[in-house]
């Protein structure tokens, strides 16, 4: 009961965070019920991948909500109006590599001409600090808005880091999406950057001794892609 109630306070404060600005807590239904199913240990490599992409789409659903529009003259069977079509720079998904790939699809579903980069970070077994191994970007990624996806937030040291990257090439709107975050990645990466909005599937328990987080649903790469 004392964890339950602990829990709670986490996700309390969070929510009371989100209505001050960045910190978005996915509260639906289909999100929890397949977030589930991603924690169950009998689910397989295939049912796992698609779940990440389904729930990449529906969060991906929340976090585009502001695209900019603007009308253009569309002639239907019937007649002909101005109507609304996203307008500007297009948007650019970037996962952390390699689990990040994972959600890629679910977003493009939304948005099949965002462009996609890729930042490639790997954790230290020991220290648990991230190290880049990979960078590749859309042209122009300063002017667009930039989705930024890894499955889990677990110290958030990865996160930190491909903002940071982000920002030094002159990325200025920048948006952090997961499906599971600890509460100590999620404070270490709005302490770091209070300016960019992040959306969480599910806010967890904490993390372990290895940095894992609990209750979790293990590695994410490992299980999108099945190798261990």
């Amino acid at each position: 009961m004392l964890l339950h109630t602990k829990k709670c306070e986490f996700i309390n404060h969070y929510e009371r965070k989100s209505e001050m600005g960045n910190v978005n807590i996915i509260n639906h239904p289909l999100v929890k019920h397949k977030i589930t199913l991603m924690r169950d240990e009998k689910t397989g490599t295939r049912e796992f991948r698609i779940l990440v992409e389904e729930v990449a789409m529906l969060m991906g659903y929340e976090a585009m909500r502001d695209l900019p529009t603007e009308d253009v003259e569309v002639k239907t069977p019937i007649t002909t109006r101005k109507l609304p079509m996203l307008c500007g720079k297009k948007l650019a998904i970037v996962p952390i590599l390699r689990a990040g790939l994972g959600m890629v699809s679910g977003l493009l579903a939304l948005v099949p001409s965002a462009k996609v980069g890729h930042i490639g970070l790997y954790r230290d077994e020991v220290t648990h600090e991230p190290h880049e191994y990979y960078c590749k970007l859309p042209d122009r990624i300063n002017e667009r808005l930039v989705i930024v996806c890894d499955p889990m937030l677990a110290t958030g040291g990865s996160a930190i880091q491909a903002v940071d990257f982000l920002k030094d090439k002159g990325c200025k709107n920048i948006k952090f999406m997961c499906i599971i975050a600890a509460p100590e990645g999620l404070d270490a990466l709005r302490t770091a950057h209070p300016d960019i909005d992040i959306y969480v599937g599910n806010l967890d328990e904490k993390l372990n001794e290895d940095a894992y987080i609990v209750p979790g649903l293990g590695d994410a790469g490992d299980r999108i892609f099945g190798t261990k």
